[in-house]
């Protein structure tokens, strides 16, 4: 690869998340660039150790350009499968035009692809820029359910915090050792982005059923909206609802509801970023999917 480093006086590095200002520069940079503080995640444990970022210093230390990979295993058609989600890809204004996107994209592709990842995935609002390499937007559709006749549990359901130890610690239990939310299109394992996208947004609810699945949801009074389902076992749709002691006028599942027992219609999902696919793998994907709001990165 080109030199740039070299030309434009920077340091290289990759796989940097274990020395603390090297982090701390990648956090100052998405927050510099997106308002997002990912540094969060030190609450929560740090950053996902799968992380592979690929970054661009200058001689104060600061990260002037960054685009990370990691390990997102997805569940397809039943199957398991080896995913790389990209992320955390931003370039400080005065360093833009010079190549380096380009080449910290290069770098994190060869390296998932010389580590055999299946699939890639992303979350973009500028398709065309990855169309380039390969990319192809994959639609997504909300699934809307009809009521459920109720069901008695005998779970009892508690509303849960990240800022209680005990709490955050069933959560992280339950992710863990969770089965995928969906046997066509869902995560295996993400702790960290669910945590982060829970963190992010104060209207997602955490509720525990029993100590089996954490839900996942938001509701406004009218509108009852499905996120995840994260627990060893997934209950239906007939037993979330009276467990959290709802009854909605409308129910938007954000996941592909296989494992739900309930029928539901589709509508396209209008969200201001698109899921993008490449791989081997991209084309056992068959519609229509959705990826939980609660594994977005």
């Amino acid at each position: 690869m080109t030199d740039l480093a070299g030309q434009h006086g920077l340091t290289f590095r990759q796989d940097y998340f274990g020395d603390p200002l090297a982090w701390k520069g990648l956090v100052d940079l998405l927050q510099d660039t997106f308002s997002i503080d990912v540094g969060v995640q030190d609450q929560f444990g740090g950053p996902d150790p799968s992380s592979m970022p690929f970054g661009y210093f200058d001689a104060d230390g600061r990260c002037v350009a960054n685009f990370s990979a990691f390990s997102m295993p997805m569940m397809i058609n039943g199957r398991a499968i080896k995913a790389a989600g990209y992320q955390s890809g931003a370039v400080r204004p005065e360093w833009r035009e010079r190549g380096l996107y380009r080449d910290l994209m290069q770098r994190a592709f060869d390296r998932t692809s010389a580590e055999g990842y299946e699939l890639d995935l992303l979350l973009t609002d500028k398709p065309a820029l990855y169309e380039r390499y390969g990319f192809r937007t994959l639609p997504q559709h909300v699934f809307i359910a009809q009521a459920p006749k109720p069901q008695k549990s005998d779970w009892t359901a508690r509303q849960l915090s990240l800022e209680a130890p005990d709490d955050l610690r069933l959560i992280k239990t339950l992710l863990q050792g969770r089965q995928p939310v969906s046997a066509r299109f869902a995560v295996i394992r993400q702790m960290e982005m669910f945590l982060l996208n829970a963190c992010f947004n104060p209207a997602i609810r955490l509720t525990a059923i029993g100590d089996e699945a954490v839900i996942a949801w938001t509701f406004d009074g009218a509108t009852f909206w499905l996120l995840d389902v994260a627990g060893t076992a997934i209950p239906s749709l007939s037993t979330i609802l009276p467990a959290l002691d709802i009854e909605p006028d409308r129910i938007e599942i954000c996941f592909c509801p296989d494992r739900l027992d309930c029928e539901v219609s589709l509508e396209p999902y209008e969200g201001y970023t698109m899921l993008m696919v490449r791989g081997k793998a991209a084309d056992d994907i068959v519609g229509p999917i959705m990826l939980s709001p609660m594994a977005e990165f």
